[in-house]
Parts: structure tokens; C-alpha cells; sequence
């Protein structure tokens, strides 16, 4: 458990930067290029990787999680503009159902009655601590971006196991070849916004994108050793992570953003506490 602690503060300290670059007007997407060169550095400095691994011919499963990061990062932040960040993060972690499936019917993991409990509550959990009132309008057409943000984000936690199961090249190099992928992609669309938009590149961008790329490197390694850790036990990370994000998430939303929180939260948040106690008795008493 102690990599999904990790992965879950890692991931929780990206949000909070995230949110501190809106405040201080960061260009989000060149901070997210920088996020992805520094990733590439950490892993070569750490890691030592095969350079022949890395320069040959790389998996379809790396080159589709490659591309997806960086292009999921746009479609989460055109979500928020569009129907708001409470809607946006519902999408978002309701996407732990299709993980969760794919734990059941994709790597034949078997199901616990003290599990399928842990994930019932969890799941009502997700519902009361994201209830929250969203005075952001919404046309229809909109809640196109709630929707690619549910099935992309589920679909990248499912891409990252199998990834983690892929004997044939180390995850180490295959993270940094993914990394690689994505600075690509990142940069391509950030050369758009110059060229095209006359945007400026400016060096705060690159500062903040550095301490981002720290952050999101530990998250998503220790997301890749938990997933080794716990190979036969797939849906207790998907799991255990979304509600960790959620219950240490919303612990600094209300203590450093003084964010508003409601009974029904609160009742959310020792819920989803009570469903990570339930998820990991479940890994010693098979009921």
C-alpha cells in the first residue's frame, strides 16, 4: 500500500499546483511541455534505461498512452470551462467504473464479498464528497467534455496496468518512452498556440513546469510499481487510489482553499475511508 500512498500524495500535490497556476495566470500548457521534459530527465537520471529499448520500435499500448496524456489534460481543461471543475471531477472519478470492470472481466480478477462491499461504498462515496452546486451554465452540447473525460481517464488507468503486466520491455523504459511521446504531442500543440495564436513563451511557464514534472514523474511511477506490487489485485489500486485522491484532496481543499463543504460531503469523505479500510481488509480475508 505504501506506493499507493505515494501515488495518491504525488497526484493530490499536481492538483494543487494545478490550481495555483490558474490563480497566477501559469500557461497551462507550457507549464504541461516542461512537466514532460523534466519527467523525461527524472527518468534517465534514476532509471539508467536501455537507450536501445527506448530507441527501437515502441509498443502500441506506449505510443497510444503517450498521445492520450497530454490530449486528455486539454479535454479535462475544456471540461472545466464548459460545465465547471465540480461536474468535471465527477466525470473524472466516476471513470474508476470502467477500470473496475475491466478488473472483473479483462484480468479475471475474482471478487471478494468484503471487495464488492468496499466498491459499493466507495462508488456512493465518489457521489456525496463531488456533490457540491456548480453555478457554472451549461448548454447540452457541453457535457460532450464530462463524457470524454469518463471514458479517457478509465481507459488511461486500464492502459497503464496492462502496461504494468507487459514483461517485454521494463516499465522503466517504457515510462520514459511514454514521456517522450508526450513532450512530442505537448509540443506540437504549444508550437500551434505561437505560431498561430501569437502566444508567448515565457520563462515562469518553465519554473512552474519543473516542480509540476516532479510531482506528476512520482505519481505516476508509484502508480505503475503498485500495479506491479499488486498484479493479481487490479480494482484495490483503481480503487484505493480514486478515494485517497478524494479523501486527502478534499482535506487540503478545506484546510489551504477554505473550500465550502457540505454535511453530505463530510459524510462522503469517512465513507470513501470506510471503503479503503473495507478494499484492504479484503486482501487478507478473502469473504
Amino acid at each position: 500500500m505504501i506506493y499507493i500512498l505515494l501515488s495518491i500524495s504525488c497526484s493530490v500535490t499536481v492538483a494543487v499546483l494545478l490550481k495555483l497556476a490558474k490563480r497566477y495566470k501559469i500557461h497551462i500548457l507550457q507549464a504541461v511541455m516542461w512537466n514532460y521534459m523534466t519527467a523525461i530527465i527524472l527518468s534517465y537520471i534514476f532509471f539508467r534505461p536501455d537507450l536501445k529499448e527506448i530507441m527501437g520500435v515502441p509498443s502500441t499500448l506506449s505510443i497510444a498512452i503517450g498521445v492520450l496524456l497530454p490530449i486528455l489534460f486539454l479535454i479535462l481543461g475544456a471540461s472545466v470551462r464548459n460545465i465547471g471543475i465540480v461536474k468535471s471531477d465527477i466525470a473524472q472519478r466516476l471513470s474508476l467504473f470502467i477500470p473496475i470492470l475491466a478488473s472483473l472481466y479483462l484480468f479475471g480478477e475474482n471478487f471478494s464479498s468484503l471487495k464488492i462491499a468496499g466498491l459499493i461504498v466507495g462508488l456512493v462515496a465518489i457521489v456525496l464528497t463531488l456533490s457540491r452546486k456548480s453555478t457554472v451554465k451549461t448548454d447540452t452540447g457541453s457535457y460532450i467534455y464530462p463524457i470524454l473525460v469518463f471514458i479517457g481517464f478509465g481507459l488511461i488507468d486500464v492502459m497503464f496496468k496492462k502496461l504494468a503486466l507487459d514483461k517485454s520491455i521494463p516499465y522503466t523504459s517504457a515510462l520514459m518512452v511514454i514521456f517522450c511521446i508526450s513532450f512530442i504531442i505537448a509540443a506540437l500543440i504549444l508550437g500551434y498556440t505561437v505560431l498561430i495564436r501569437k502566444k508567448k513563451v515565457e520563462l515562469i511557464n518553465f519554473f512552474c513546469g519543473v516542480v509540476l514534472g516532479c510531482f506528476n514523474f512520482g505519481n505516476i511511477l508509484f502508480y505503475m510499481k503498485a500495479h506491479r506490487a499488486m498484479a493479481s489485485n487490479p480494482s484495490t489500486v483503481f480503487a484505493a487510489m480514486n478515494m485517497g485522491v478524494i479523501i486527502l484532496g478534499s482535506i487540503i481543499g478545506i484546510i489551504l482553499f477554505k473550500e465550502k463543504v457540505s454535511k453530505l460531503n463530510y459524510i462522503g469523505i469517512a465513507m470513501a475511508l470506510i471503503a479503503i479500510i473495507l478494499i484492504t481488509l479484503s486482501q487478507k480475508y478473502a469473504v
